[in-house]
């Protein structure tokens, strides 16, 4: 009896973390991208909620300026000048700056100021262009305070990190079960 219980117990072991795996690679595959929805790994870099209204002044400021984001949409006219609002339009810039320079974490920090998010923060029919999970190889950019720093992204950070907790949390939970 007792090793038929443990016989039991490997396999539901190995049930658990099979399919574990298998979710892992299931968040790899999109789901969807129209009408706002977001496919599973598409992030955007957005302006904090808490960020100073100066200091995200000045981070928008260089992003249109000298970090080269396209800011015409959130110019007077633009698709996505409404709502009129300062974190809005940052987002937009730094959304735009942070996909034309490869989506790497250091191009969406501007101080302090951004963050990355899975969030969609399209509204209307402003749309923000989504980038999917960070790409192999490395980013060098400008180190001036608001832009980029240089990184290294190998391996795609966002996916390692998401299968290394997936399976965390299996083992976490199969151990809690069968000890």
């Amino acid at each position: 009896m007792g090793k038929l219980r443990l016989h039991l117990r490997h396999q539901s072991l190995l049930f658990l973390i099979l399919l574990s795996l298998a979710f892992a690679n299931a968040t790899d595959l999109q789901i969807s991208d129209h009408d706002g929805v977001a496919a599973v790994g598409d992030l955007w870099c957005v302006a904090k909620n808490n960020a100073e209204d100066a200091t995200l002044q000045a981070a928008l400021d260089w992003a249109c300026g000298p970090g080269s984001a396209d800011c015409q949409p959130v110019q007077q006219g633009g698709i996505c000048f409404e709502p009129e609002d300062l974190q809005s339009h940052a987002s937009y810039a730094f959304n735009d700056y942070f996909l034309r320079h490869g989506s790497s974490p250091s191009a969406c920090d501007f101080s302090g100021v951004a963050a990355i998010t899975g969030l969609n923060p399209s509204h209307g029919d402003c749309k923000f262009p989504a980038s999917s999970y960070a790409s192999n190889g490395s980013f060098s950019g400008l180190s001036t305070g608001f832009g980029p720093v240089s990184a290294d992204i190998s391996g795609g950070v966002c996916r390692n990190l998401a299968l290394s907790a997936t399976i965390f949390t299996t083992l976490f939970m199969a151990f809690s079960v069968f000890r």
